[in-house]
């Protein structure tokens, strides 16, 4: 733009340069007969005039470009880059805080490798989304793999599509050599978000995986729940998963049901630039996902999650062969029915009003043993607390139930204030810690 401007600047210098030449060696001229000189009169006199109105049309340019400058300057978010050659800018000024929800563009960053099979996840993401604009789609790729590329760019102009440019061995330590995909995938996440937030200069963005196909309503959910985010500075994220979402453990009847959850579930979530301004710094050279979930960076903060998951992985093969697939997540249940989320009130979630009305509830309910549950015996109670004493007896009651039994720093999966709310046999069911909880134990890990 700046140097739109010098050259109009220039142009107009130079218009105005010739024609006062022009008007020099006319008047220089020696004298002529009157004709003559009532004809160079008025010719002058034209010449002047065309001086004026051009001048006066650059100078209008400029206004224009100076009133357009402003309005570039004012933009909340970049246009959507279509290739990863955009120079990247050196130590962009942070972004101003968000305060207003309303036109955030909201882009959905794809982390691929070699699994040809992203077009499923690309598939869905573009047939479900209600705006190429609100929620353009960037695919980062990285291990150079020439099927996923071409299928990344069988999709055009839909799709941007940039390349990690590292694509090296990490040195690690000799007893993690058989985990150096997870130190590779920790460097393509660092690079990729550094891309949205550093080079592209996104205020927020949705992080989803090639293995995972999306729900219908995945970008209402998203959209519904982003204003929640900017409210509520006792949330770092949004996620689209729900751990213990296999559909004999869900209320699919509660499809628009939403919790806070102190376990990072990942699996498709929403991030503001100023996490990433706190995270990269720090990011690990390896199993980013379990070291998100360190008290020292969630720092007491939550996540929104649903009842039914937004997201559903179909990737068996990666780089954890499979670990917990067939147990667990090939059985999470998708929702399949749009839940107009933005039309509904999610003041609930926030911190103080959520505790008032959920942890009551959670209490109010009657305590029940293990084998009472498993029995299905007592019915008539309803809606049941389960109550779990420490470690051993958490990962006892979680398995003999079918939930997820693994903690990390002390967390369960989908947990919230230690309690995991989940159907079993048809009721809700509350495994929840006594009352007078006092905070996790990163030893239960």
């Amino acid at each position: 733009m700046l140097k739109k401007s010098s050259l109009v600047l220039w142009g107009a210098a130079l218009f105005i340069a010739w024609h006062g030449l022009l008007l020099l060696f006319l008047w220089s001229r020696p004298p002529s007969p009157a004709a003559d000189g009532a004809r160079l009169t008025a010719e002058v006199i034209r010449l002047a005039q065309d001086a004026e109105t051009e001048l006066e049309r650059q100078k209008e340019l400029l206004r224009q470009i100076h009133r357009y400058s402003q309005l570039w300057g004012r933009r909340r978010v970049p246009i959507t880059p279509k290739s990863s050659q955009i120079p990247p800018r050196l130590s962009p000024p942070p972004p101003p805080p968000l305060t207003d929800a309303a036109d955030v563009v909201l882009p959905v960053l794809v982390l691929a490798c070699d699994r040809s099979t992203v077009r499923r996840c690309l598939d869905k993401l573009l047939r479900y989304r209600p705006s190429a604009q609100r929620f353009p789609v960037i695919v980062s790729q990285d291990c150079g793999h020439a099927e996923t590329a071409a299928v990344i760019a069988s999709y055009g102009d839909a799709v941007a599509h940039i390349r990690q440019p590292d694509l090296s061995d990490i040195p690690v330590p000799a007893e993690h050599r058989k985990f150096q995909g997870y130190y590779k995938i920790a460097r393509h996440y660092r690079w990729a978000l550094g891309q949205v937030f550093r080079t592209f200069r996104y205020r927020a963005a949705i992080v989803v995986e090639d293995d995972l196909e999306i729900a219908p309503d995945f970008f209402e959910y998203f959209q519904a729940a982003f204003p929640l985010l900017l409210a509520d500075r006792s949330l770092w994220c949004i996620s689209a998963w729900n751990d213990n979402g296999k559909e004999q453990m869900v209320d699919v009847g509660q499809a628009d049901l939403l919790y806070r959850t102190d376990f990072f579930p990942g699996l498709g979530w929403l991030l503001l630039a100023e996490l990433w301004d706190e995270l990269e710094p720090k990011w690990p050279r390896a199993f980013w996902d379990d070291w998100m979930r360190q008290p020292e960076q969630r720092r007491d903060r939550s996540c929104i999650r649903p009842e039914v998951s937004r997201t559903m992985t179909f990737g068996r093969k990666g780089v954890s062969h499979g670990q917990f697939f067939d147990q667990y997540l090939k059985f999470i249940k998708l929702n399949d029915r749009f839940v107009p989320f933005t039309q509904l009130d999610l003041s609930y979630l926030k911190k103080e009003e959520y505790e008032r009305s959920f942890l009551p509830k959670v209490y109010a309910a009657p305590e029940v043993k293990v084998e009472e549950l498993q029995g299905n015996r007592r019915r008539e109670l309803g809606t049941v607390r389960l109550q779990y004493s420490g470690r051993d007896s958490f990962k006892a009651f979680a398995k003999a139930l079918g939930l997820m039994d693994d903690l990390k720093s002390g967390v369960p999966r989908a947990g919230y204030r230690g309690i995991v709310s989940f159907i079993y046999r048809g009721r809700r069911v509350y495994l929840a810690p006594p009352s007078d909880w006092t905070g996790y134990d990163p030893s239960w890990s």
